[in-house]
């Protein structure tokens, strides 16, 4: 099922990359040993679509398939999951879908193994974004690993183009991956490109460095540059210490991160991007949207997968309700 057909408004449109993961099965070993893996659906974009419209967001794709098994697998696990896949292309020149194995040594080490040579999702041309889809939308998402290569990068570019022409909020998840970049000049190039058109930018302080092609940047430093521009709410993530959220008119909010049985370190971004911006969408403040943000990353790292293990709405809720946090 589509969630919002050919017709109505979307909550979100994410774009970009939308591939395969297959994480171990055998836990606490290196990949050279792992004999088993499970298959999911996995990619920044399209599991924050995943975790929002299993909030109950009404949630559309943009973005390029293979022609494969895989590429078939990827859109019917996405329309089952109430996204609406009408802004979806299927490649027609051979490149494959991304894949990532995920190593599962500890919970403290995690890794994962990407193969992003020629793959499907970064062969999105401009010509097949399309203003009237994304004019139906509150909200824009904005992958940063889209922008890696052309013809995606172009893509992207026009989308947000499109975004603000309609006044359609444009959320940048930073979403670095070095694999498909080729320098670090390279990366902040096009990460401040779209970060100074972005109304929301969601990252982790080293995302953000890679950004400012800084090392051991600041908070104020970021935020000085992005209120300079588009942005009216910038996020940045310091892993278990916790998560701030500053706002152009001055005020900070912080959310705590809660303690929760961690298998593995991935997932905890898209899953704390969908319940984030569920909170926003629905209207709460931002303190309570980054709570939402931080429990739904919980969860997600004491579960096997990323997009399966998305949460509903009571979960969260019920994790902060009762869950301590782990710095006080």
């Amino acid at each position: 099922m589509s969630s919002a057909a050919n017709s109505g408004k979307f909550d979100l449109i994410a774009i970009g990359r939308a591939c395969i993961d297959l994480n171990a099965t055998e836990y606490n070993r290196p990949m050279e040993e792992t004999m088993s893996f499970t298959k999911y659906v996995g990619g920044s974009p399209a599991n924050i679509a995943i975790g929002s419209a299993k909030l109950g967001l009404k949630a559309g794709f943009i973005g390029k398939l293979a022609d494969d098994q895989h590429g078939r697998f990827i859109r019917n696990y996405m329309e089952k999951a109430g996204i609406d896949v009408s802004g979806m292309v299927v490649d027609t020149e051979g490149h494959k879908t991304g894949l990532a194995f995920t190593e599962i040594k500890s919970p403290e080490e995690c890794s994962i193994l990407m193969y992003r040579d020629n793959v499907a999702d970064l062969y999105l041309r401009p010509d097949e974004v399309h203003e009237d889809y994304i004019k139906r939308a509150g909200m824009l998402i904005v992958s940063g690993t889209a922008l890696a290569q052309s013809p995606s990068r172009e893509a992207v570019l026009k989308a947000v183009q499109l975004a603000k022409k309609n006044a359609v909020k444009v959320v940048f998840e930073l979403d670095y991956r070095p694999y498909t970049w080729k320098t670090a000049e390279e990366t902040s190039v096009y990460y401040a490109l779209v970060a100074e058109q972005s109304d929301i930018v969601i990252g982790t302080r080293d995302e953000y460095d890679m950004m400012e092609n800084a090392e051991g940047g600041s908070n104020d430093r970021t935020i000085n540059y992005l209120f300079s521009h588009s942005a009216q709410t910038v996020v940045i993530k310091h892993g278990v210490e916790g998560s701030y959220a500053y706002t152009k008119d001055g005020q900070t909010f912080r959310a705590h991160a809660y303690k929760t049985n961690v298998l593995k370190t991935f997932g905890a971004g898209d899953s704390y991007a969908s319940a984030f911006l569920y909170a926003l969408v629905q209207g709460k403040d931002l303190e309570t949207a980054l709570k939402y943000g931080s429990a739904s990353a919980s969860i997600v790292v004491s579960r096997h997968s990323s997009s399966d293990a998305m949460p509903g709405v009571d979960e969260i809720e019920d994790l902060i309700a009762k869950q301590p946090v782990l710095h006080s």
